[in-house]
């Protein structure tokens, strides 16, 4: 691990939005990341948390992580990417930490994501999930959901191409 980055990380902020496209652009070309409408990034911004470092007066957005509660007991991690540049000192920990709090402060008790870093994920407490992480009910009302996210916890067939090679996991508050 590099030298830590002194980043502070808070609540995305609407102009915080131009870092958080940056860095989804960043990851989408391998798949780390799923391509979403500027708009979307908008209408989310409030379940966004960014990580920004200051230089010279001027913030710079160097990670995000957004939370997106599904249910009563769960939510999901989502869009959870650093940069290239500060990568490995502690940005994607911190970030989690922020995300995993905010879960706690809204009563949820399950943490899921779809991901391919399992090792840093793994380290954060979180477990591969093979199991359904919802019952019947609970899926029939998700169904009615408009939200790619949720077709993708699902594992509905029209997103499978989003899905493939990632791996649910799930961490336990």
């Amino acid at each position: 691990m590099s030298a830590p980055l002194l980043a502070e990380v808070r609540r995305a902020r609407t102009v915080d939005v131009a870092g958080i496209r940056a860095l989804v652009d960043t990851f989408t070309a391998d798949r780390r990341l799923l391509m979403k409408a500027t708009v979307t990034l908008y209408e989310d911004v409030q379940e966004f948390f960014v990580a920004v470092e200051v230089t010279g007066g001027v913030e710079r957005v160097v990670g995000c992580g957004a939370l997106h509660v599904l249910w009563e007991d769960l939510a999901e991690v989502r869009t959870l990417a650093v940069s290239p540049d500060a990568q490995g000192k502690g940005v994607g920990a911190a970030l989690l930490t922020r995300l995993v709090e905010n879960a706690r402060e809204l009563g949820v008790r399950r943490l899921f994501c779809l991901t391919f870093e399992t090792e840093f994920f793994g380290r954060h407490g979180f477990v591969t999930a093979e199991e359904a992480l919802v019952d019947p009910d609970v899926q029939a009302e998700l169904l009615q959901s408009s939200d790619e996210g949720v077709a993708e916890f699902l594992d509905l067939e029209r997103v499978k191409p989003n899905t493939l090679g990632n791996t649910r996991m799930l961490a336990l508050l």
